[in-house]
């Protein structure tokens, strides 16, 4: 490629956000009393706050390579000693411009844009003097590969996201990364940067991580980071300090040569664990670990540019980005419907109707995320004493694994009180219930808890199928009355469904929006409707499995055929999660809100009335086995599906379900459909959600006659 090429190439994002590549001589601090030289400082900075990240666009590169060109041409003139790359404060460099690459229309621009990003760093790697990353903060994917393409490195102990994580976004690490790390750090940790890390919720190291593992070859504290390392890079480039890199292996022995194709084989498991192999991604960067053993550093840049052109235009990768940029980044931000946020009140005390387990994590999340009095309350002392210590031993716990520091856990502690009486409720702002999903029990829990507050004091239901109007009606100020919909685990699970009832009022829903802020969940504006967005379409698809069963399709085909979607569990598997008495109770709330869309399974009746708790148990060979008592109690019809079958009947069942639930105006729009089952169900991101996946495989249209989304939002352009 010829630099017009990627001047046209740069040519094509008038509109980047350039990271400007800003060079400062600096004479080198004596050696044994002696001054090694000057040396050329590169600071990566987009100049602005730490809210704008610094990436990598074509612009951006273009400059960088003509810096690192002139800095090549004084190193030769024997002007400069080294070359050193940091960044603006709190980030190295956050990665590729994502919203850049998604726009590329073209496999050839993907292409240009694979070499250039070599090219670039060919020069930084090939300097004709050493060259040194300061890694001060954030750095992913290309920014870390600018780190591993320098000769040494040293990292902040208060960096934080240092990643590989181009299999979760769809791609390969392209340049430099597949080939440089497993040599660096050994190819097991290497597959656990760039495979386990990124699947596994898009995990990053911290600065100490990273040295541990032996990408970094020092490290030090952030006040003066800049200032030590350019004092170690002068004792390396004098002589004085070797690095020493116990992790680092040589390919061609053999013994390395078994470790590698060992890390390649854990690592493709893993992947079928994860995914099913769903997204093409992830194999893709095992593919490329597996050859470029063997190959040349410049065979192997060849293959990661060739990868990563194809893996551009991929469906899953513009699914992704979608998933990740236009929604996580983006829309949760921005939450659809929601009112102006200062009309929002001021929450000094929340109170929690309950103490089981759901209250109590309630309560915790309340008291460690917005520092405010939680009172929880119960029918005896008891429970209310179990649930106070519930919220105590988890506090510890948290101070065991260092996640606080004592003073905030004695804090928590102390926010954190129990009653058996409601009226310790007079003075509270906020009071959410979390009692039992019986309407009537809630309804009373509410005439309760309004007879005691005061006439601004906000009340929510964390009902999760329930009619938020029907509790209200009976309310003397029903306007007061909102959803506030967790998910289990609560500490873990990133989304709250926010639920506006006909009567409840822009104040109160403005409250619960900057509550959600403060506890940092991911909030989504919905209608009042049985089972609101995530469980409707969860029990859609588990209810069209089990209706499948129910059948005669046997248990192993029902329960894999949705293998293909990459889900985080099989549908067995998460009714025996959720509770098979649970997901039997939303099934008949949803039943009696929708008809027979939402069938009852009489056999999974018959495994509550029975105490089973798991279609599944293991077998002698751990294999997953229906025990014969489990089967004795069920019964089949003679209508046995495929895999392929059972697959297209959820696929066309969700396709009619959220088209259904766009045409009840249940959410703003297909993104909100998209944003809950990502933050609320975990679904992965090359999914897009659901309805890029709905589309891609046709069910939109064969059920609804069009698209969620137009093509090229969510996929590759028409």
């Amino acid at each position: 490629m010829s630099a017009t090429d990627f001047q046209t190439l740069a040519g094509l994002f008038p509109d980047e956000t350039v990271t400007h590549s800003y060079v400062q001589d600096i004479e080198l601090p004596p050696v044994g009393g002696k001054s090694p030289g000057t040396f050329a400082l590169i600071t990566l900075d987009n100049g602005l706050d730490h809210s704008k990240p610094t990436t990598l666009g074509p612009n951006t590169l273009v400059e960088l390579g003509k810096v690192l060109d002139g800095l090549k041409e004084r190193a030769a003139r024997g002007e400069i000693a080294g070359v050193g790359v940091t960044g603006k404060p709190y980030y190295l460099v956050a990665g590729a411009d994502l919203s850049a690459v998604k726009t590329l229309k073209e496999r050839e621009h993907g292409l240009w844009m694979a070499r250039l990003g070599h090219a670039v760093y060919a020069t930084l790697a090939n300097l004709g003097v050493p060259s040194f990353a300061f890694i001060n903060g954030v750095a992913l994917g290309g920014g870390l590969e600018i780190a591993l393409q320098s000769t040494y490195r040293t990292v902040s102990t208060g960096a934080g996201a240092l990643a590989l994580p181009e299999a979760f976004i769809g791609l390969v690490p392209g340049w430099g990364g597949v080939y440089i790390l497993p040599r660096l750090i050994g190819p097991e940790n290497a597959v656990k940067v760039m495979i386990e890390n990124p699947l596994s919720n898009n995990r990053t190291l911290s600065g100490p991580q990273a040295f541990q593992l032996g990408i970094a070859d020092a490290i030090f504290e952030p006040a003066d980071f800049v200032e030590q390392s350019i004092g170690w890079a002068a004792k390396v480039i004098a002589g004085e300090i070797m690095p020493a890199r116990a992790n680092a292996v040589d390919p061609a022995e053999p013994a390395v040569a078994e470790r590698w194709a060992g890390a390649v084989a854990a690592g493709r498991a893993f992947v079928e664990a994860k995914t099913s192999n769903a997204s093409p991604a992830p194999a893709k960067v095992l593919d490329i670990l597996e050859a470029n053993r063997t190959i040349t550093q410049a065979e192997s840049a060849d293959l990661e540019c060739e990868t990563l052109a194809g893996l551009m235009q991929t469906d899953e990768f513009r699914s992704t980005v979608y998933a990740f940029l236009d929604l996580v980044q983006k829309r949760s931000k921005r939450p659809a419907g929601a009112p102006d946020r200062k009309l929002a009140r001021p929450v000094t005390k929340i109170g929690v109707v309950g103490a089981g387990l759901m209250a109590s994590q309630l309560a915790l999340l309340f008291a460690r995320q917005l520092k405010v009095p939680v009172v929880m309350t119960d029918i005896d002392q008891a429970r209310v004493d179990k649930g106070v210590a519930y919220v105590h031993a988890e506090v510890d716990k948290l101070l065991e694994k260092k996640r606080i520091k004592a003073d905030a856990a004695n804090r928590t502690k102390a926010l954190v009180t129990g009653s058996v009486s409601k009226e310790a409720f007079a003075d509270a702002d906020f009071v959410i219930e979390a009692v039992f999903e019986e309407l009537h029990i809630k309804k009373q829990v509410f005439a309760e808890v309004e007879a005691i507050v005061s006439p601004e004091c906000i009340l929510a239901t964390n009902t999760s199928s329930l009619s938020v109007t029907a509790m209200a009606e009976d309310l003397a100020h029903p306007e007061r009355l909102v959803g506030f919909h967790f998910f289990n685990p609560v500490a873990v699970m990133p989304l709250l469904e926010i639920v506006r009832a006909p009567k409840t009022d822009d104040a109160v829903l403005a409250t619960a929006f900057e509550l959600a802020k403060g506890l940092k969940k991911t909030a989504v504006l919905v209608k009042d409707a049985a089972a609101f967005v995530v469980n409707r379409i969860l029990l859609r698809l588990m209810g069209e499995v089990i209706a499948a069963f129910d059948e005669g399709t046997p248990a192993e085909v029902a329960d894999s055929a949705l293998r293909p979607m990459g889900l985080p569990m099989s549908p067995f598997t998460l009714s025996a999660m959720v509770g098979l008495p649970v997901a039997q109770h939303v099934q008949e709330s949803l039943h009696a809100a929708f008809g027979e869309r939402f069938a009852v399974s009489q056999n999974l009746q018959k495994l509550i009335d029975n105490g089973v708790k798991s279609l599944w148990a293991p077998g002698p060979d751990g294999t997953p086995v229906i025990p014969a008592e489990t089967l004795a109690v069920m019964s089949f019809g003679t209508s046995p599906s495929t895999g392929e079958g059972v697959l297209r009947r959820t696929q066309d069942a969700l396709a009619e379900e959220i088209g259904l639930m766009l045409a009840e105006g249940v959410v703003a729009g297909p993104e909100d459909i998209d944003l809950c089952v990502i933050m609320g169900a975990g679904w992965p991101m090359f999914l897009g959600g659901i309805t890029p996946y709905l589309d891609r495989v046709g069910a939109s249209e064969r059920v609804n006659g069009k698209r969620f989304l137009p093509a090229g939002i969510a996929s590759a352009p028409a």
